[in-house]
């Protein structure tokens, strides 16, 4: 009888293997999160100066930066707006929002101020008074808004593909998710109109020099709102680069054969029967991109005309022939 023996050094190795993938992938993590937060930030520097409100803490502090005169920078107050929800966030939803949200919601507090020039050193960097911004700001304001909206998309995009987030009206709906039921999207959407249209009545009740019509700046945040939320979706799900189509044919084989010969595609045959005249039979799955589509229907009409084929959107595909996703 063979004799086991524990191996305490192959214990040891393994483990640091463990604590070393875990610390590579936090690693990364952390860094895509302040790339986004980096990216988010432009937009809402860009903002603040032509009253376009994005929602949330962010939005918050836009309009409180005028309350106040300008006199505390917007991402001074955003980080300020954030420490109670994030506090209440702990008390109410636990750990889920620990350290990632406070790192979220800090380093887009900083890189607002920064990328505006509030920040002592940097008040040459000022984005909103570069000469681009200003001509846009001038003569095509709804292109402005455009740009601001992908790249707040892209920005949250990131923060939220690497399990981030930035605070602000994500605690609160998250919060009203556990207390009330509501879904995380009505509640952010809820939250958000709700400040957006607080924001403009202070925009107007304070007299400021906006030469555009309130309603008009409220419907351009709302713009940048559904706007950004399109290209945060993209971000996470990424474009719709490959297609899953299932085909039920009598040919199996030769549909089979042909998708591995003439598109360079793996294909499974799935068992299969069908109800409606009790006979069994096999479905081919297979997984093209887009362009091949045409040539998957020219090949499947080609053998059996008669043949049934389903082709689904895939967001995102791993394994060999398809390029892995960030």
């Amino acid at each position: 009888m063979k004799k086991l023996f524990f191996n305490p050094k192959l214990l040891i190795t393994k483990q640091m293997k463990i604590n070393f993938n875990i610390n590579k992938t936090t690693v990364k993590e952390y860094f895509f999160i302040g790339i986004g937060c980096i990216i988010m930030c432009l937009s809402i520097a860009m903002l603040v100066d032509i009253f376009v409100v994005p929602g949330g803490a962010a939005g918050v502090s836009i309009a409180f930066y005028y309350v106040f005169d300008k006199a505390i920078p917007v991402g001074v107050f955003r980080w300020i707006v954030n420490i109670p929800l994030f506090i209440w966030g702990l008390t109410v939803l636990g750990r889920q929002f620990g350290f990632k949200t406070f790192y979220g919601f800090t380093m887009s507090s900083i890189f607002i101020d920064v990328f505006r020039g509030s920040v002592p050193g940097l008040d040459f960097i000022r984005i909103q008074d570069t000469e681009f911004v200003a001509y846009l700001s001038q003569n095509d304001f709804l292109l402005l808004v455009v740009l601001a909206a992908v790249l707040m998309g892209v920005g949250l995009g990131i923060i939220f593909k690497f399990k981030g987030s930035t605070g602000g009206s994500d605690i609160v709906a998250s919060i009203f998710q556990k207390k009330y039921g509501i879904t995380p999207g009505k509640g952010i959407i809820l939250i958000d109109f709700f400040i957006i249209t607080i924001a403009g009545l202070i925009f107007y009740f304070k007299g400021l020099p906006i030469d555009k019509p309130i309603v008009v700046l409220i419907l351009y945040s709302l713009f940048l709102l559904f706007a950004s939320s399109f290209v945060i979706d993209i971000i996470i799900d990424g474009f719709d680069y490959a297609r899953m189509a299932l085909i039920v044919t009598n040919k199996s084989n030769e549909i089979a054969e042909a998708i591995t010969q003439e598109l360079t595609r793996g294909a499974t045959a799935i068992k299969s029967r069908g109800i409606y005249k009790n006979v069994d039979g096999e479905i081919i799955m297979t997984v093209v991109t887009l362009k091949e589509v045409a040539i998957l229907n020219d090949i499947v009409k080609k053998i059996d005309p008669n043949a049934f084929m389903i082709t689904n959107t895939v967001h995102e595909v791993r394994g060999f022939g398809f390029r892995k996703r960030l």
